[in-house]
């Protein structure tokens, strides 16, 4: 941790002190607060990522939007919780416009991905980090299927009966 005296203008010091909270963001993240690291982001995206891949109702889903390019959609993944949990900053995506282009996804994927994550986090990490990407995971997928339904000019009364 940086100290620094307060200098006559106050400038310098709350430059420094913006500096210092951006440096150490991380520890004071939901995620760093129960635990989670990035060798646990990384086997838990692998891990419920290759579930989804041999699912029946998602794979082909996903096969068709992500190809042959697995290895560079994992990382992205990576990044993408790394910034929810961790606050890294790391993830730079938009991921409405993407998943909102998917012409084959329907309420009853998100509640099969959400099958799907909840067990691999519950198999993988202890059970504090686990609730707290597993609620997560629900705050993304709701807001997902909403801003989807949305984007097609549908409505959505309660996600849980998708």
């Amino acid at each position: 941790m940086i100290r620094i005296k307060p200098p006559s203008d106050g400038r310098a010091y709350d430059e420094a002190m913006h500096q210092e909270r951006r440096q150490n963001r991380h520890l004071l993240s939901p995620g760093a607060a129960v635990g989670v690291t990035e060798p646990m982001i990384h086997e838990l995206v692998h891990a419920f990522y290759a579930k989804v891949r041999r699912d029946p109702q998602l794979g082909p889903i996903f096969d068709a939007a992500i190809g042959d390019h697995w290895d560079k959609h994992l990382a992205k993944l990576c990044d993408f919780w790394s910034s929810v949990l961790l606050t890294t900053g790391r993830y730079k995506g938009a991921p409405m416009p993407v998943h909102a282009a998917l012409p084959r996804i329907e309420g009853g994927h998100f509640v099969r991905w959400l099958e799907i994550f909840t067990e691999t986090a519950g198999e993988l990490w202890p059970s504090e980090a686990a609730a707290l990407v597993v609620a997560r995971a629900n705050m993304i997928a709701r807001s997902l299927q909403y801003g989807i339904a949305a984007s097609r000019g549908e409505m959505i009364d309660d996600l849980s009966r998708s």
